[in-house]
């Protein structure tokens, strides 16, 4: 029997099927050079593709395609790059391959690239968990999905067909988590772990903001993938929920209160939707659910990867890098924060997002980084240069190199909220009550994006907000235009005095860029040449929802007592971003931002998403500034080199 034969031999206890080498192919072109034709039978030619069910601990089988290059032999051998996913190993099939494995780069240089169904997802056995909890304290066959992982690479190590011994692991958003879960505890054969997005508590990621549920998303993430499994299947992908219309605002305040979305259209099938509206507190259910205080015993270097314009996974890849490094003193430990959107680095070439323009293509140094990483940890190949934090500044438009996130320079103070819309860095003086004051009407919430989609736009994150500032139920605050650039490092922080004619609130921050009326190096043969006028332009730099009722606990809420001046605080994701000289900076304060966050009943109730269509009025807030009740904008400022 050949060497070959012996190998697929082994591989039939837990293979359905191999497939033979193909034919030799052409060198291939260069990869910016390459259509999607191309990389597609670039794939076909260069790799072979096995289908396996690896065997956990408990007994159940976990299915696993990977994709081994045509050229490895016991005198080459390449190092795995394990994804772990509940979106599909698809295409199923030995027959059928993926039109990529990851980038061209990745491709040509050559990996066992291994995916696979999570536990209860597609043709995996077992039970699906949503960010199934970690048993810090696992005995004998107990299982979670760091010993998945254990499991799966220990298999792999040992089956996979010329492997090096060496594994490295990825992967984006839900596939995040997966990676930050197996670097728990880690198989000694697992050198390099980019979670990228990944979900980290469920609670500030993805589904809610500080418990504030996200609806877009989540209607329309559970609508699909939130679909019962009642046995293995290879159906590929699934089919989203048609809304019927693109105005998603008007489908979801037609809706009404967030229970209707079960009664009207659910009809009771999604479990994990039920377990939302269960759970509006940050309960045992949810901190169950919190990854961070388990990223643990990580052996592996960590390149942990994200966009300072994701609206689902911002908070995700920031405390996980915090966590890790916190926890596993030592470790070789990387943030990579870029201009992106969700997985934007991977799907975009970063060039610009919604109303911001980046100036170049910002994308191509987190593909090169992420190459050369694994390849010296998973090939011997050279270390890369790369810094503890490699982040974007936003309004420069530059990559910097730092040795620490936040930057150790950056000074914390604070941007006063003051009478007639200033903002200045002097606590206000008046002894005077002083306020601004709005109606929020729930009928008529503020929109987070002016854009109409049936899904969650990707650059409302980035957006012009001239459409909200202008509405009578949003409060702005800003400088006077700048005389130096101001540059901002480091988490917000929201300080704000405010008092209410109802019983609960919502209070929405939003950090924002506005530029000159008239822009330097802005001419008339730009306009001829196509190029947009952005004078004026209110770019959303960040912005954050809080539920009031959880000002002093995320467990036990409480109401506002109507009239009464209250302190409400709540920390805003991290931010880097410098507001040129000339440019104001601006705060907006709004109580609604719809329908990425479900709409606050203004009634206290205990659990908001049941709230009854009576529970919903009209209320009159305000925001005060007075030097009894110094509304404020905690933030970092990192010092100009010559200061």
């Amino acid at each position: 029997m050949s060497p070959g034969t012996r190998i697929l031999a082994a591989l039939t206890l837990f293979s359905l099927s191999g497939t033979a080498v193909a034919q030799t192919q052409p060198a291939p072109k260069p990869p910016s050079e390459q259509s999607p034709e191309q990389r597609a039978a670039y794939v076909r030619s260069h790799y072979t593709k096995y289908e396996v069910r690896i065997p956990m601990r408990d007994g159940v089988k976990l299915f696993t395609s990977f994709y081994v290059p045509n050229d490895a032999s016991p005198t080459k051998r390449y190092p795995v790059l394990l994804q772990r996913t509940p979106y599909s190993a698809a295409p199923y099939g030995v027959d059928r391959y993926p039109k990529s494995l990851a980038t061209t780069a990745f491709e040509q240089d050559g990996f066992i690239f291994a995916v696979q169904d999570v536990r209860g997802r597609y043709l995996s056995e077992g039970d699906f968990v949503d960010v199934r909890p970690h048993r810090a304290s696992k005995r004998g066959k107990e299982v979670d999905e760091s010993s998945d992982t254990y499991d799966t690479i220990d298999w792999l190590v040992k089956h996979a067909p010329h492997n090096n011994g060496r594994v490295g692991m990825w992967g984006i958003s839900y596939p995040g988590f997966y990676a930050s879960a197996g670097a728990i505890d880690s198989h000694p054969a697992l050198k390099a772990v980019s979670p990228q997005a990944p979900i980290a508590d469920w609670f500030w990621d993805d589904m809610h903001r500080h418990g504030a549920l996200n609806l877009q998303l989540t209607f329309t993430f559970f609508s699909a993938f939130g679909k019962p499994r009642p046995t293995l299947t290879d159906v590929e992908g699934w089919e989203g929920f048609d809304l019927g219309t693109p105005d998603a605002y008007q489908f979801f305040l037609d809706l009404g209160p967030v229970a209707n979305a079960d009664t009207k259209h659910f009809r009771g099938d999604i479990a994990f939707w039920k377990d939302l509206l269960a759970h509006p507190n940050y309960d045992a259910f949810w901190q169950a659910r919190n990854l961070l205080p388990h990223l643990k015993n990580i052996k592996a270097a960590m390149l942990v990867v994200g966009g300072w314009y994701d609206a689902e996974d911002l908070y995700g890849p920031l405390r996980t890098y915090a966590a890790i490094e916190k926890q596993n003193p030592g470790i070789t430990n990387t943030l990579v924060m870029g201009p992106w959107p969700h997985g934007g680095w991977m799907r975009t070439d970063g060039t610009g997002l919604g109303d911001a323009d980046f100036g170049f293509p910002t994308s191509v140094t987190y593909q090169d980084l992420a190459l050369a990483f694994f390849k010296h940890h998973l090939k011997g190949g050279p270390a890369p240069t790369v810094p503890e934090a490699l982040v974007f500044e936003g309004g420069a438009n530059r990559w910097r190199h730092l040795d620490a996130w936040p930057p150790k320079a950056a000074k914390p103070t604070r941007l006063f909220f003051q009478p007639q819309g200033a903002l200045t860095f002097q606590a206000p003086t008046g002894k005077e009550a002083s306020f601004d004051e709005y109606v929020s009407d729930p009928a008529k919430p503020v929109p987070y994006t002016q854009a109409q989609s049936a899904n969650m736009t990707q650059g409302f994150m980035a957006e012009d907000q001239r459409f909200a500032s202008r509405r009578p139920d949003v409060v702005v605050y800003q400088t006077p235009p700048l005389e130096e650039d101001l540059t901002l490092a480091g988490p917000l922080e929201a300080e704000l005095w405010v008092s209410t004619t109802g019983s609960d609130a919502d209070w929405v921050v939003k950090l924002v860029d506005v530029n000159p009326g008239k822009l330097r190096g802005w001419t008339k043969e730009s306009a001829s040449s196509g190029e947009r006028d952005r004078g004026g332009q209110q770019t959303l730099v960040r912005a954050e929802p809080f539920r009031g009722r959880f000002r002093d606990s995320y467990l036990q809420p409480k109401p506002f007592t109507p009239n009464e001046v209250t302190k409400v605080r709540f920390v805003i994701n991290d931010v880097f971003h410098t507001f040129q000289r000339g440019h104001r900076l601006m705060v907006q304060v709004q109580s609604s931002w719809f329908p990425f966050i479900d709409r606050n009943p203004q009634t206290f109730v205990p659990n908001i998403p049941l709230a009854k269509e009576s529970d919903f009025v009209r209320a009159m807030h305000r925001i005060h500034h007075s030097a009894a009740h110094p509304s404020a904008l905690k933030v970092s400022v990192l010092p100009a080199l010559d200061d």
